[in-house]
């Protein structure tokens, strides 16, 4: 009984021992690790401009007086802020829609929308834009972005949407 016993441990024994390791394993010293990878290669440079994209430029709207289409010195600013804006976007291209109020004939407002687009077109091409980039178009009082028929909502149709090619209409401020 005692030989059986003796033989059961052995067997509960080795059944718990690790197992040997491959031949090769065991021929290789300890000394050789195996080789580290290889490091990235560094960055290109169209990498580097891939990484660093600009964001598409912004619509904006510039805002009129009565029976206008001088453009006021906030208007200017905004035209500036935007120019510069298309100056880091080469390739963007823009539509300026002319607007107007509720106010006077269809045909009057549609003459009185183009002078507003071209004014702030002539100011862009100004300030050194390529004209081939911008569109210059009158909505006269077809789009209006407000409702009422007040003096607020006219100061609010009274405006210049410039509307990059990126955009759609649903995203003007």
């Amino acid at each position: 009984m005692r030989t059986a016993s003796l033989a059961l441990l052995l067997l509960l024994a080795c059944a718990h021992a690790p197992p040997p390791a491959p031949p090769a394993a065991q021929q290789q010293p300890a000394a050789q690790a195996a080789p580290a990878p290889a490091p990235p290669p560094p960055a290109s440079a169209s990498t580097e401009a891939a990484q660093k994209v600009t964001p598409p430029l912004a619509p904006a709207s510039i805002h009129f007086e009565y029976d206008s289409s001088t453009l006021s010195s906030e208007a200017r600013s905004t035209l500036q802020s935007f120019f510069e804006g298309m100056q880091a976007r080469s390739g963007t291209k823009v539509r300026i829609e002319g607007n107007c109020d509720e106010r006077g004939t269809s045909e009057y407002n549609l003459a009185l929308g183009q002078r507003r687009a071209d004014a702030a077109k002539k100011y862009l091409v100004q300030l050194g834009t390529d004209a081939g980039r911008i569109t210059a178009i009158s909505n006269g009082k077809e789009k209006p972005r407000a409702t009422g028929h007040d003096e607020a909502a006219w100061r609010e149709n009274r405006r210049d949407d410039l509307i990059p090619a990126n955009t759609t209409v649903g995203q003007l401020p």
